[in-house]
């Protein structure tokens, strides 16, 4: 089984004698506007740009593609027929639970209007009143997008009392509306397709509770920016967390930096520092599977929608 993976250390460890050695399976390495000639079983999908992720999706032969990332936009519509498409959540997923309950315990602290004063030297013994101090206890918990992560998060929070309610594609609508609107926290863990785009705008955010917090750990395009930028300039949002901005990156003078009531992170809820490690030993152990004749587990529809 001959399978391009991309041209990092970690990767090529598995093309070297020792424990992670792959029998029966034939590296090749790809890097930015370089892919190897010829015929490949599969490709290992990973910080590629548009141009070299086209060029690997054209590579003749190819049965399967295995991409290191846990949602599919990127390659939504463009893998070629019959090739079977694999995600990585499992990859990702605690990190990104992780990264969603602590934005929710610093908000609900106020620990960004803390490390404002602090920038300040100011030495402040209480928050300012709208940023309320809180706990999680009791507070109720919209997952917009429950799936592996989204159950993650449940559990994370389980220990603080929040009272959580999932929401997915199954959800009857009318139950969507009444669960967001009696939420103090909204958040979304949705793939960026047709109908989530734009799914957060002035009309979805007026029927918000009024000082609720919405938290984005999902694609930036779900939210419309200057719906949600009226919505905390009005009081409307209590404030955001946010992992994904649109646009993104996020340019410099944009609104959006100066909101004390909103905390940025630069889309970097499922990194860890040994990601690049795991992330090989994560695609060794499918390329195993696959060469073995065994189905790997992430097997997912590239036609899925949310």
């Amino acid at each position: 089984m001959r399978v391009l993976v991309p041209d990092l250390p970690a990767f090529r460890a598995l093309s070297e004698p020792g424990d992670l050695f792959l029998p029966g399976v034939e590296l090749e390495f790809y890097r930015k506007g370089a892919v190897p000639e010829g015929a490949f079983d599969g490709v290992v999908l990973w910080l590629a740009n548009a141009e070299t992720r086209a060029r690997l999706l054209a590579v003749p032969g190819l049965k399967w593609l295995l991409t290191l990332t846990a949602g599919i936009d990127h390659v939504q519509g463009k893998v070629p027929p019959g090739v079977a498409l694999y995600n990585a959540h499992r990859l990702h997923d605690r990190a990104v639970a992780a990264h969603v309950v602590a934005g929710m315990l610093a908000a609900a602290r106020g620990l960004h209007r803390f490390r404002d004063a602090q920038a300040r030297g100011e030495w402040r013994t209480a928050a300012p009143p709208d940023s309320g101090l809180l706990t999680l206890d009791g507070q109720k918990v919209a997952l917009w997008g429950y799936g592996h992560i989204g159950k993650l998060v449940e559990g994370m929070l389980a220990p603080f009392g929040a009272r959580v309610y999932g929401l997915t594609s199954r959800t009857e609508p009318d139950l969507v509306d009444y669960r967001v609107s009696e939420a103090d926290w909204v958040v979304l863990l949705l793939p960026s397709t047709e109908r989530t785009r734009g799914l957060i705008d002035a009309r979805r955010l007026g029927t918000f509770k009024r000082g609720a917090w919405l938290s984005n750990q999902g694609r930036g395009d779900l939210v419309v920016t200057a719906d949600l930028l009226a919505a905390l300039d009005s009081g409307q949002l209590g404030g955001a967390v946010l992992d994904v901005t649109d646009p993104e990156p996020l340019p410099a003078g944009h609104p959006l930096w100066t909101r004390e009531n909103v905390l940025l992170t630069p889309h970097v809820a499922s990194t860890t520092t040994d990601l690049l490690e795991r992330g090989a030993a994560y695609a060794r152990s499918v390329m195993l599977d696959l060469s073995q004749h065994r189905e790997p587990e992430g097997r997912v529809d590239p036609q899925d929608l949310y």
